[in-house]
């Protein structure tokens, strides 16, 4: 085995064959097909046998056999090449094709080395190739269903990324540039149209792409940002023919600048496409946007039919302006700054887009004017959105939201019944994303604000806002009818039915157990009420320490991290609110059923509860700084004092009743509900000096000064309601009598 001298190709030389035979033989028997293992053979005994040439997966005619003879060219298959590589990364062939590179080729191959332009014939092949794939394209886009043409994305990509392979094992060299960057362009395009995830590897991509200009006009560029790398492409590169491409390049840098958030990067990218810095900045002067300024102003270069494009240069330019405008937009609906939101949203609705992307602009739209308080305003836009596209399901969940800020309780009710049933539905294939181009604007714009809008509600979060809605409006059938269905959702399976996210209405599943039997307590159920109850309380049992000491202040930060003392203490508290909250809700149960003995039972269980936690504090803390938790326990412990207070009265026994009421007012003083029982107590207990007393210093109150806090839960609001003073009138009228008092001054 020894190079050749003159042509630097690798030969290999027969030890049978004579030492002074200088050429190569005649002609050898026909070729024999069985070449790989023939291959091993000469590999391990120095023996020669025919190898045939195989050449893009076409096996050629017989002409193309030779046999490897001494001073014949060996041809290797892929795998054998690695191990026979030449020195300048080039491979000798057989045939006619080997005989012309042993001559004026190898000059040839010199020369390219240098930097010198591919061959004339090279050049129209690869031009050739990639009309070939682009009208390959131009004829599949049209036909089959979405998987069809994502397959055919994925086999484009991949034969565009050979073509661009072939042409980059040259060095580069200024006459091949305008088609190798069109086939960088084309190839760049099915890379950011495979996925929203494949939009960044194709930074890459244009970075090689610009440092071949820089490396084809004698210029480095290997340390540069990409900001710079551009600057010194588009200041020092001035050669006509690579304008147009380079243009076209920056397009697509633009695009991997708008999906990254990048906005000043894009800007002052297009002030170098445009050379127009002036213009751009007097534009902004007068009020408009100057990205979408300069993007406006960017004149877009023609397309050579020569050289033809997947995806044209003015379609992405509308395209860029499109996203622009959304995607600032949602940047300034999350400051604040809704005016300049919704000028840009407008521009974004106007521009080119898919009805998908369009009909998420107008629910944009609706959310904007929603928070600049006007929400018919915001109902036109979330119409229109459904209009557009019957499938954007949260323009649907925003109009009920808006029904519902207006107080219209049916239209809400409606609203949600059909998003609940549209939820129901099996989807249909998406629609959305057209495939005649592969950039779109849903790939450029992502923001954490457009994810929060267009959340899309699982099922059972639009079933348990029907029946929250229809508990607190006071429809106790239809709640009850909903919260049992939702309950039935859960049996199914609490990981697929209950989403997890912190942006989901629903609640903890203890407190929509306990909002359950409530709904079932105010619509006669009480057993049903009971066992629910029951199964609140057995499942939170071994969740409460013996002993809980907190502080009654609100000293803690805003977001505990999980795990910490802290956060394991207010779970505690939960927990424990929960577990006394059943038998709270037990008490009453059994109390409208009249046990009062074991609704007294009951009671007396959810205040020994409360006494495992000690609170510290200096007792003097506005409502507003207290906890949450500790506030919800407070509240409990007042109504549970209170219903066992009532049911002693039931019993006649009136002085454990006006214990229990004294302690009540301890806890919350002034407590418009307590105080009359205070007064009903002492009354009976014939201390009527007392409770005449007691009622005109209760009556000075004003309504509404005291017993105002954060609202109460849900769970809790029916036994509010229970435990307010039935009998006011008659125990007003009992005391102003006892005072000579006919008009009711101490009660005014």
């Amino acid at each position: 085995m020894r190079w050749k001298a003159g042509s630097g190709r690798l030969f290999l030389r027969d030890p049978r064959a004579g030492r002074g035979q200088t050429g190569p033989p005649g002609p050898g028997p026909p070729p024999n097909p069985a070449f790989p293992r023939r291959l091993r053979e000469a590999l391990r005994f120095g023996s020669f046998r025919p190898l045939p040439f195989w050449r893009e997966g076409v096996r050629p005619a017989p002409s193309h056999h030779g046999w490897l003879l001494p001073w014949r060219p060996l041809v290797l298959s892929s795998p054998a090449r690695q191990l026979w590589r030449r020195r300048d990364g080039r491979w000798p062939i057989s045939g006619k094709a080997g005989e012309e590179e042993s001559g004026a080729g190898g000059r040839a191959a010199m020369k390219r080395r240098r930097g010198s332009p591919p061959e004339p014939g090279s050049l129209r092949a690869w031009a050739a190739e990639s009309r070939a794939l682009v009208d390959r394209w131009r004829a599949a886009r049209f036909s089959g269903p979405g998987g069809a043409a994502a397959r055919e994305v994925r086999r484009q990509r991949g034969a565009f990324g050979e073509l661009l392979l072939k042409m980059r094992g040259l060095p580069a060299a200024l006459p091949a540039l305008p088609l190798e960057l069109t086939v960088l362009y084309n190839s760049l395009l099915f890379t950011m149209g495979a996925s929203d995830s494949a939009i960044k590897e194709a930074a890459e991509g244009i970075c090689q792409g610009l440092l071949r200009v820089l490396e084809a006009c004698g210029a480095c560029g290997q340390d540069l940002s990409t900001e710079e790398l551009w600057q010194k492409v588009l200041q020092e590169v001035t050669v006509e023919d690579l304008q147009a491409p380079l243009h076209r390049l920056g397009a697509l840098q633009a695009a991997w600048w708008l999906a990254a958030s990048r906005l000043g990067s894009t800007a002052g990218l297009f002030r170098l496409l445009s050379k127009a810095e002036d213009s751009g900045r007097a534009r902004c002067s007068e009020g408009e946007n100057e990205l979408l300024s300069l993007l406006k102003a960017w004149q877009v270069p023609a397309e050579e039919a020569s050289l033809p494009l997947v995806q044209s240069a003015k379609d992405l330019k509308e395209i860029l302006c499109t996203a622009a405008a959304f995607l600032q937009g949602m940047q300034e609906l999350e400051a604040g700054n809704f005016p300049t939101a919704l000028s840009l949203l407008q521009e974004a609705a106007g521009g080119f887009c898919s009805k998908m992307v369009l009909s998420q602009i107008y629910t944009c739209l609706g959310c904007c004017a929603q928070r600049m308080g006007k929400p018919q305003t915001a109902l036109q836009h979330l119409k229109r959105a459904l209009q557009v596209d019957f499938q954007c399901l949260p323009a649907l969940s925003h109009v009920a939201a808006v029904y519902h800020e207006l107080g219209e309780t049916d239209a809400e009710l409606q609203a949600l019944a059909l998003l609940y049933e549209a939820l129901q539905k099996k989807p249909p294939a998406a629609a959305s994303s057209s495939p005649h181009f592969l950039i779109r604007t849903e790939l450029l714009v992502h923001t954490p604000i457009l994810a929060s809008l267009l959340r899309h509600h699982h099922p059972s979060e639009v079933k348990y806002l029907l029946a929250q809605r229809c508990l607190q409006d006071g429809r106790v059938a239809d709640a009850v009818e909903h919260y049992l269905d939702f309950l039935a959702l859960l049996q199914e399976g609490l990981q697929q039915q209950v989403p997890l996210d912190g942006d989901s209405p629903l609640p903890r599943i203890p407190e929509v157990f306990l909002e359950a039997a409530s709904a079932l307590e105010q619509a006669g159920r009480h057993h049903d009420a009971i066992t629910l109850c029951e199964e609140v309380i057995s499942r939170t049992t071994d969740l409460i320490p013996r002993m809980l000491r907190v502080e009654e202040r609100l000293q803690q930060p805003e977001c505990p991290l999980p795990g910490t003392g802290l956060s394991q203490q207010k779970e505690s508290l939960c927990c424990l609110a929960w577990r006394a909250a059943g038998y709270l809700h037990q008490g009453w149960a059994w109390a409208t059923l009249g046990e009062s003995k074991e609704a007294i039972m009951q009671f007396s269980r959810c205040l020994g509860d409360l006494l495992r936690v000690q609170i510290y504090g200096t007792g003097v803390e506005p409502t507003e700084n207290l906890l949450p938790e500790v506030e919800v326990l407070q509240k409990i412990r007042l109504l549970s004092l209170i219903g066992r207070g009532t049911q002693f009265l039931e019993l006649g026994k009136h002085t454990e009743a006006l214990l229990d009421f004294q302690h009540s007012l301890q806890i919350s003083p002034g407590d418009p509900a307590a105080a009359p029982y205070l007064v009903q107590a002492l009354w009976k207990l014939d201390r009527k000096q007392e409770a005449a007393a007691q009622w005109q210093k209760f009556s000075r109150t004003p309504p509404g000064e005291e017993g105002q806090g954060r609202p109460v839960p849900l769970y809790l609001a029916s036994c509010v309601q229970r435990a307010a003073f039935p009998g006011h009138e008659a125990l007003a009228g009992s005391i102003r009598d006892y005072l000579g008092t006919p008009n009711g001054d101490s009660a005014s």
